[in-house]
């Protein structure tokens, strides 16, 4: 039994050997029932006289019972050592797991390396420190066998060893040797001295103070000793197998840190100490050559707004998060805010991102992580990073930066938000003030192209650059084989899923019924070259509207050019005329019109515009959608005609309850594609065009 403390634990030990219960224990010495009952726990009291019998019986049962063997490596035993301090302990467990003396007195002092290295093998000669050690690694010698996490450390140690860790190297003044010994000189007083020369050295680290069993090979040859430790690749390469098959593990973490820390170091200057603290961008080496574009894009200010469309690898996100820290460490007076569409995704996702890219560049001691509320701020400024799921929208407009202005905003996984509108109400309730901004979208295009992201993204604007990306733009190591070997098996059985999810197209079928359109600028000077011109007018008032539209067809590349729109309500044909009339289209202009209202084409005809009706007859609808779906491009100016872009865009077929599509063309919605159909009725209507 462990020794009692003080008198009292004493004579109530006493009294419960002679078989007095601890409620009368404890009113005899009046001392609270509850200290007796932890005193007989701690302290291990055997079973008294009156309870020798059930202790007896309890014990039988114990050892008939059949019980779950517990591990014990000895460090509950370590951390009771009242001959040790806490830090002591906690050096000799650090000790005993990675047999090295200066980094097991990082770990327990949190002190710099000189220290560590000085301090730490001073540790060892202590005879109590010694005993201790000796008894966990006995404890080790004796587990015969090795679990999974013992694997697990076993490959980490191995993937992350530091050869620093065996062996020091620098320069040293050593004593010349010539043929007959050592070489003396005389000093500028006529006395001898030895000849001195600087030479490179490399000492080994006493086996005592270094993880041996990470060591492959030690020899001693003509140039000198060499050290071979385990292969780190393989055990990289099984880690990552691993902790790919098992993503909730405990050490994923750990892993993940240090492989982390790993890459920052090599991005680190060589030369620490004339480096600085002072922050000097990101480094060249994070970033991905399909975005090295983009980077100078930001830095130049050219545009506002910035869309990454990718598949899986393409490292989208993590270069927008190294980009937000870049902006927040430039712009002292800027904040950031941060969107999903579900609140609940932030933590694991756009938050963890965002905390990587601040490790990768070496600021983490800048920044506080918090999570409650989930927000990041830069300690010497008190910029902010707020995090927001767009499941309720009073939360985004709660947000409220402590100065200046929140400047960049980054939406991940766009096509998740419910709509343009969505997004760009987000938008407008936090950016407020401020000269830049900078608004950051991301996601994997879905696969249908009817999705409200992919057609974002095919109309541009000004302002706003959308830069494509997939993992083939990423250096492979960034990825590492595990990933390459899943995307090529997936190419292999499953070539349309591989170019959705991996490549980033949108190769579904979505249900469009226009896959030829192509969204881009028709210039005054292409337009000044059109001379095949044609005009189309489908008749409306309200709600249908009135549209006119000009396209050019190109016969020789079967491309029909869309370039001129106008639609109103509630105008009448002398209005419409009108404004015809002011756009420039005279009696020479050929306007083929909806032939269902004759009198209106008759007042065009009174107003002096050429006007006649389109020839209809059965089927002529489906065929001239047939032949618009036939051409090879279908190129529309989305700033001069918004709505033909919107109708053409948003075409779908129709889906009966089980989502499969109907055959036909739906009607609605489409007046300027009914006026662009009557335009190009003389060539539609020949048949084989």
């Amino acid at each position: 039994m462990a020794r009692s403390p003080n008198e009292q634990a004493e004579k109530a030990h006493d009294l419960y050997k002679q078989g007095l219960k601890l409620v009368e224990i404890a009113s005899q010495l009046n001392i609270p029932v509850g200290t007796i009952r932890s005193w007989k726990k701690r302290y291990e009291w055997e079973c008294n006289a009156t309870q020798e019998k059930k202790c007896n019986v309890a014990k039988e049962k114990k050892n008939k019972a059949v019980k779950k063997e517990v591990f014990d490596d000895g460090t509950k035993e370590t951390m009771l050592n009242e001959n040790l301090t806490h830090e002591q302990r906690l050096f000799c467990i650090y000790y005993s797991k990675i047999f090295n003396a200066t980094q097991a007195y990082i770990n327990a002092y949190k002190c710099d390396y000189d220290t560590a290295r000085v301090n730490g093998c001073r540790l060892l000669t202590i005879a109590n420190i010694r005993e201790e050690i000796q008894r966990l690694q006995e404890i080790k010698r004796q587990q015969i066998v090795s679990g999974t996490d013992d694997l697990i450390e076993l490959h980490m140690r191995i993937a992350f060893a530091d050869i620093g860790n065996y062996l020091s190297f620098g320069k040293e003044q050593q004593q010349v040797i010539g043929q007959f010994g050592p070489i003396e000189v005389k000093d500028e007083n006529g006395d001898k001295k030895p000849l001195m020369q600087e030479v490179n050295v490399v000492k080994l680290n006493d086996s005592h103070n270094v993880d041996t069993q990470l060591i492959q090979e030690v020899k001693q040859g003509k140039d000198g000793v060499s050290i071979k430790l385990a292969d780190k690749n393989k055990s990289m390469d099984w880690l990552t197998k691993y902790f790919l098959m098992n993503p909730l593990d405990k050490h994923k973490i750990a892993f993940d840190n240090a492989k982390l820390e790993l890459e920052r170091k090599k991005a680190e200057p060589e030369d620490k100490a004339n480096a600085g603290a002072k922050y000097n961008g990101i480094p060249a080496t994070m970033i991905a050559p399909a975005f090295i574009k983009v980077v100078h894009d930001i830095e130049e200010q050219m545009y506002n707004e910035y869309v990454f469309p990718g598949g899986r690898g393409s490292t989208k996100s993590s270069f927008i998060s190294l980009q937000i820290v870049d902006l927040i460490e430039k712009h002292d007076n800027m904040h950031a805010a941060v969107f999903r569409q579900v609140g609940q995704t932030l933590r694991d996702s756009v938050y963890a991102q965002v905390c990587w890219a601040i490790q990768a560049l070496g600021l983490e001691d800048e920044y506080k992580c918090s999570v409650s509320p989930l927000e990041i701020t830069k300690k010497s400024t008190g910029q902010k990073i707020f995090f927001r799921g767009n499941d309720d929208p009073m939360k985004s407009k709660g947000i409220k930066a402590p100065f200046g202005y929140i400047g960049i905003l980054w939406f991940e996984e766009l096509d998740q938000f419910k709509g343009p509108e969505a997004v760009r109400t987000v938008t407008q309730s936090v950016i407020r003030g401020g000269e830049l901004t900078y608004v950051f979208k991301s996601f994997n295009p879905p696969k249908s192209a009817m999705n409200w992201a992919n057609k974002y993204i095919k109309v541009p604007k000004p302002g706003m650059l959308v830069a494509f990306s997939n993992y083939l733009d990423v250096p492979k190591h960034w990825l590492g084989k595990p990933f390459l070997d899943e995307a090529e098996h997936l190419k292999e059985v499953n070539p349309t899923a591989y170019e959705n999810e991996y490549m980033g197209v949108a190769n579904g079928t979505g249900g469009n019924v226009f896959d030829n359109v192509t969204i881009t600028t028709i210039t005054d000077e292409q337009i000044a070259d059109f001379d095949h011109v044609l005009n189309g007018v489908d008749w409306g008032w309200y709600p249908d509207k009135y549209a006119f539209n000009r396209v050019h067809y190109e016969p020789s590349q079967h491309k029909l050019y869309i370039w001129f729109e106008y639609t109103c309500n509630k105008q009448s044909n002398r209005q419409t005329a009108d404004k015809l009339i002011e756009f420039g289209i005279d009696g020479n202009d050929l306007i083929t019109c909806d032939s269902s209202e004759n009198k209106s084409i008759g007042d065009y005809k009174a107003y002096g515009l050429f006007a006649r009706p389109a020839e209809k007859g059965p089927g002529s609808r489906e065929y001239s959608y047939k032949w618009l779906q036939s051409l090879a491009e279908i190129v529309i100016d989305n700033v001069r005609c918004p709505n033909t872009t919107e109708e053409f865009l948003n075409k779908e077929y129709e889906r009966d309850k089980e989502g499969n599509v109907i055959s036909g063309y739906p009607d609605g919605d489409d007046h300027d594609i009914d006026a662009i159909r009557y335009a190009t009725n003389q060539i539609w209507k020949r048949r084989g065009e």
